[in-house]
């Protein structure tokens, strides 16, 4: 039966039209929503009542019912629910969608993860929830159509309508670049439960990797994949068989796109003896083969969970910005969850260095107080309010930040931009979601392009010393596509406005397995800035620059001469050789005076391999040995470290 809503007395004639709209509007609505109390429905009101209060009483109750009827279930937060907690302790629930789609044995050739910075043909969302959570999907929506395709997953088609007219209404154009998907789903947190794309032979075929998402009551979130394979004609791959069977979700975990990967301990609790999922038992060893079969995860770094973040997942405190670069959320000192953030950064620094062998370089941003200016997590009967800056969204060459109406916001914005230059930085004010445990990040998913052109550069040191560098300043990199390499070129400015200078980036072509292009940016004189970005085009015309937001993005770094005789002892690692090597190699080094350092050689994961000297290094020359017959062959990085600098050369075992 259809609602109806009567007013008396009588309005003042001047009313009336005004109160047929309203009434009609609110009939309409209500017509809609057949799970409404019994009607008719009066609303009385006192004689003394004013015609304005009347029609302002009618238009909040056509507004309430409005955004009531906006509403697009489901609107589950991130986290396990009480009743979720409760039904998979009575195993009343079992884990996601088990039906046997997708191949469940891991590719049969070598993958490799994509990173986020790396090019998107689209991201996905689940229109889901209120309507305030609807708001934010509206921008998110609006700054990544520039960039990429948006695909929007609904539940039915009457969903795609609510989402097509609440676009719209917004004035964001879904004429192109914005596709929906019907497709059943249980919650908006497509990060958590969305598939992974992986490489074959690092540029080839891309894959979906879909684990078992942690939410067994969601199985139509954990079924997603079993759509997104055909509609993005992409294979997909599931660990859902023991001895595979793993339980883990996309918030935690991060890849550089070279082997290494990072998660909290989570993915250790939701696997071992005792895991409530019903999934096989599995060792932190066995979970690494299995992320190293499905994503090519060389190396895969685990740190403690948060005590007070309430989901456990990296991206609410951490993100990589590049290779090299981690982006880590700081509290004020003995705050919150400051402390254990603190820890691990310090396990992850004192134990670990970068796919290129050098040491993470770390960015600070502030973690924002949600209530006044001094209040942090952990909030009374608010356990996964956890504002955060760290999760932000790469789009190519556009950021997705999330803001929250805070002093920092401000502060926020300018650190990415400093940091990523180039790119355009999108804030999208999450206020209204993050107590559900997430923000951009969490209800986004990217998906690699098909035909990738990847080029990888190790940024050089911020300044380059004429005195070191005789030939030029040594750019190296690595860049890949499937139908080779046509041509490689380095620009570069002495004003990131330019004009820019081009010259050639050749094969590099000693037997390395790490670096494919070397070239040289001539010497400029002391004092001077210099600006410069890379350019691939491959054999099938297809072109790219890393930067990807060339050339408003750049990499820099100042040039400066040694002069003088009073400076503090330099010490150089001059060409090792052989390079190639199979056997006694000569490590030479030179020094203006007698220091103390170390030689250590280390492999293309970071890991130590051999401590070749500690003491004191004597004035002028000096070689020290290494017997290459006892490496395995690949890449090495020799170090050089003193207390004035630390210098890296790279050697190839054969």
């Amino acid at each position: 039966m259809a609602c109806r809503f009567f007013l008396q007395p009588k309005l003042h004639q001047a009313s009336q039209s005004l109160f047929l709209t309203l009434q009609e509007k609110a009939i309409g609505i209500f017509d809609k929503r057949q799970n409404f109390a019994a009607c008719p429905v009066k609303l009385f009101f006192p004689p003394n009542f004013c015609t304005m209060k009347k029609l302002y009483t009618l238009f909040t109750i056509v507004l309430l019912a409005s955004k009531f009827s906006a509403q697009v279930e489901p609107h589950l937060p991130r986290y396990m629910t009480a009743e979720e907690q409760n039904a998979l302790k009575k195993g009343k629930t079992v884990p996601g969608d088990f039906v046997l789609t997708g191949i469940s044995e891991a590719p049969s050739v070598p993958v490799r993860t994509m990173a986020e910075w790396e090019e998107l043909q689209a991201i996905l969302v689940t229109w889901a929830g209120p309507v305030e959570w609807q708001d934010i999907l509206v921008e998110i929506v609006r700054a990544a159509r520039d960039e990429c395709r948006v695909v929007v997953n609904c539940n039915s088609q009457s969903v795609v309508t609510t989402a097509q007219n609440k676009l719209q209404a917004a004035n964001v154009d879904i004429s192109t670049n914005v596709e929906f998907l019907v497709a059943p789903n249980n919650s908006i947190w497509v990060r958590d439960y969305g598939p992974n794309c992986v490489y074959a032979n690092d540029v080839d075929s891309l894959f979906f990797i879909d684990w078992i998402y942690n939410r067994p009551a969601r199985p139509k979130d954990d079924s997603l994949a079993t759509t997104l394979s055909p509609y993005f004609d992409v294979p997909l791959y599931r660990t859902i068989l023991a001895p595979n069977d793993l339980v883990n979700t996309g918030g935690n975990f991060m890849s550089d796109g070279m082997g290494t990967a990072f998660s909290s301990e989570l993915i250790l609790d939701e696997n071992k003896f005792g895991n409530p999922y019903g999934v096989s038992v599995k060792t932190p060893t066995q979970i690494d083969n299995i992320l190293n079969d499905f994503m090519g995860t060389q190396r895969y770094i685990k740190m403690e969970t948060l005590p007070y973040d309430g989901i456990h997942h990296i991206d609410m405190h951490m993100k990589l910005l590049d290779e090299e670069t981690l982006l880590v959320g700081k509290y004020p000192a003995g705050v919150s969850d400051g402390p254990q953030i603190e820890a691990n950064l310090t396990y992850i620094l004192d134990n670990f260095k970068t796919s290129f062998g050098t040491p993470f370089n770390v960015v600070r941003i502030p973690m924002p107080p949600f209530y006044g200016n001094t209040q942090y997590p952990p909030y009374p009967g608010q356990s996964a309010l956890y504002p955060t800056y760290a999760n932000a969204l790469f789009v190519n060459k556009t950021v997705i930040l999330p803001v929250y109406d805070n002093l920092l916001d401000d502060p926020a914005i300018d650190t990415f931009q400093k940091y990523l230059p180039g790119y355009r930085i999108f804030p999208v004010n999450c206020r209204e979601i993050i107590d559900a445990g997430g923000a951009v990040h969490c209800i986004t998913k990217e998906v690699g392009v098909a035909d990738p052109l990847r080029i990888v550069h190790q940024e050089l040191p911020s300044c380059m010393d004429n005195a070191d560098w005789p030939l030029g300043y040594p750019v190296w990199a690595t860049i890949q596509h499937r139908s080779g390499i046509n041509t490689a070129k380095i620009h570069y400015a002495t004003n990131p406005a330019g004009p820019w200078t081009t010259v050639d980036l050749p094969d590099y072509l000693n037997d390395d397995t790490t670096w494919t292009h070397k070239g040289y940016i001539p010497l400029q004189s002391d004092g001077t800035t210099i600006y410069y970005f890379i350019e691939g085009t491959a054999e099938n015309g297809k072109n790219i620059t890393r930067p990807i937001t060339a050339p408003e993005g750049w990499w820099s770094f100042c040039v400066k001469e040694t002069v003088g005789t009073n400076e503090l002892p330099v010490a150089r690692l001059l060409d090792i050789y052989p390079n190639p090597a199979s056997a006694i190699t000569v490590i030479p080094v030179s020094t203006t005076d007698k220091t103390f350092g170390n030689i250590r050689v280390f492999n293309t994961l970071g890991q130590l391999v051999e401590t070749v000297f500690t003491g004191e290094f004597p004035a002028g020359p000096s070689n020290y040995f290494i017997d290459a017959a006892q490496y395995p062959s690949g890449a090495y990085f020799v170090e050089l470290q003193t207390g004035r600098q630390t210098v890296l050369k790279k050697l190839v075992v054969r």
